[in-house]
């Protein structure tokens, strides 16, 4: 377990940073910063599904990677937390439609990113 909890906290770290990178690099280029950060959720998105098409089931290695990268570097390089905070602030300053926006171009640009690693993924 203690095992496990360390390749999390590992992969957590370079996560973190490359998404505070990334996030401060585009944010001048982008009318809001909500869209770098939807920007870095949706290739973090292709990455998870692209590591989990990769793996070779049940394998001991494929569990540890999946954790290291999968759950601790692309878990915190996307951040759930930040979306929804995003979101809220939108909606605090009256702005419902862009809200919405970002919403729905979280959930499907996300999961089409997914679905598009997981085929890469099987592919190779």
């Amino acid at each position: 377990m203690i095992k496990n909890l360390l390749l999390v906290a590992l992969g957590a770290v370079p996560g973190a940073w490359l998404r505070f990178r990334l996030v401060n690099y585009f944010e001048p280029m982008l009318p809001r910063k909500h869209w770098s950060t939807l920007g870095v959720n949706v290739g973090a998105s292709f990455a998870l599904g692209l590591l989990v098409g990769l793996a070779p089931g049940g394998s001991p290695g494929a569990a540890q990677m999946l954790l290291l990268l999968g759950t601790g570097f692309l878990g915190s390089l996307s951040t759930f937390s930040t979306f929804i905070a995003e979101i809220f602030l939108l909606l605090q300053a009256d702005e419902p439609r862009e809200a919405a926006l970002l919403c729905a171009a979280s959930v499907v640009l996300g999961l089409s990113a997914v679905a598009a690693g997981l085929a890469l993924g099987a592919a190779l």
